[in-house]
């Protein structure tokens, strides 16, 4: 997972504050991946690690079905 820091513009108000940010499509496609990702990794915090023999293994099975 290969991820920067989008560079977008700010949107400021009339008093100088900040307000918004926008993104090019393309880095907001690659922010809401980078939080799926993110979301998928802290669910599965907790499951014990699979061995790449056993992942070998589960990847064989799934094509043969």
């Amino acid at each position: 997972m290969e991820s920067t820091i989008p560079q977008g513009k700010y949107v400021i108000n009339t008093q100088g504050k900040k307000t918004g940010v926008l993104l090019s499509l393309k880095q907001y496609q690659q922010l809401l991946e980078d939080l799926h990702d993110l979301t998928i990794l802290a669910s599965r915090r907790d499951e014990s690690p699979v061995t790449l023999e056993e992942m070998k293994r589960r990847l064989q099975f799934h094509e043969r079905v």
